[in-house]
């Protein structure tokens, strides 16, 4: 089912936080399932939820590192959340229908934006592992000489 572009108030919460997105450098905005995106580098960081999927707010989403996310949520659930889809990942929903702090929120934004144009990490090394298959076979004994 495709998703149905959503109307926003031309003078509501949505105009400010696109004022933001806009202008952070190289920021673009497109739509993707019926939503505001905004992205750096083609890297998603932030998306609108104007009652997404009947949410019943209008916020948008952002991408933010999982202890930020915590903290944001721990310290004003409502303004912050952890949203469908992307909050298993950090990112963290800030709800524009309520007082919003529009100096925190660009810098959440700031933030966002800054770990999309991030190279992922390599972490730690990958462990070789065997085929599912070479588990079940029995290993040959190498004879001593």
């Amino acid at each position: 089912m495709a998703h149905p572009h959503m109307d926003y108030d031309p003078n509501g919460p949505i105009k400010r936080l696109r004022e933001i997105c806009l202008a952070l450098p190289d920021t673009i905005e497109k739509e993707a399932w019926g939503e505001c995106t905004f992205r750096a580098g083609g890297k998603m960081f932030a998306m609108t939820d104007n009652n997404h999927h009947e949410s019943g707010h209008v916020a948008v989403w952002v991408k933010s590192p999982p202890m930020v996310q915590e903290i944001l949520v721990h310290s004003d659930p409502k303004r912050f959340f952890v949203p469908p889809y992307v909050g298993h990942n950090g990112w963290v929903g800030v709800r524009l229908d309520v007082k919003v702090d529009w100096e925190q929120l660009a810098g959440i934004l700031e933030d966002g934006r800054k770990m999309a144009l991030q190279k992922p990490s390599r972490g730690a090394p990958r462990v070789a592992r065997a085929h599912p298959a070479s588990r079940t076979r029995k290993s040959k004994t190498i004879p001593k000489r």
